[in-house]
């Protein structure tokens, strides 16, 4: 069935990218308690009727969001690594570091999304603990791949919260560094983390 041109598959689909654009900025400007069904239905000009036809609750929506972001740090990541020389340890590492600070300034929301929320929304905090492994992969698969798996394993682990640790209180303006000086520390942190790999191997 089609109205105005449209289907109700379409229709439908419209409605959840509003919900979700909604719940982004709530949650991204002002914070995991800024989001329940009333507010994100009144900001969207939806009734709690289109909310519920595509999240079960309002953790289903905040889930959703936070999700799509780390997808775009994923992403992002992703290519740059591969679009990065492997023979040039630094330049790879740069590219990473360049890569995910873009995420994280480029639109400030997904940084408050991806890393400040988790520490007080405890459907995040969760979420997010399950998608670290994925994160820790990335940099293991920048590591001398002749080190022992566990020790390799053990220093993506290390970094990833180390890294994560970093970005939070430079996010919450604990650390006063600009991004150049933040760049080159964690490059830095990357370099001596993966030569420490390449001892234990």
């Amino acid at each position: 069935m089609t109205w105005a041109g449209s289907s109700l598959q379409q229709r439908r689909a419209v409605r959840r990218a509003k919900l979700l654009d909604v719940g982004r900025e709530l949650l991204g400007t002002r914070g995991s308690a800024a989001v329940t069904v009333r507010s994100v239905c009144r900001q969207a000009g939806l009734t709690d009727r289109y909310f519920y036809e595509n999240f079960a609750d309002r953790d289903e929506l905040v889930l959703a969001v936070y999700e799509s972001v780390a997808a775009e740090a994923r992403s992002a990541l992703q290519s740059a690594v591969a679009g990065a020389p492997t023979e040039d340890p630094r330049t790879v590492a740069r590219a990473a570091v360049d890569s995910f600070l873009d995420v994280l300034t480029g639109d400030p929301r997904a940084g408050r999304i991806l890393l400040l929320e988790p520490l007080t929304d405890a459907a995040l905090s969760e979420r997010g603990a399950e998608l670290m492994p994925a994160f820790a992969e990335l940099v293991r698969a920048q590591l001398d791949e002749r080190a022992p798996e566990l020790d390799a394993a053990m220093t993506a682990t290390a970094l990833i919260g180390a890294l994560t640790n970093l970005f939070i209180r430079w996010l919450d303006g604990s650390l006063p560094a600009d991004r150049g000086r933040i760049t080159d520390y964690c490059v830095e942190l990357l370099l001596a983390a993966a030569s420490l790999t390449d001892r234990a191997g």
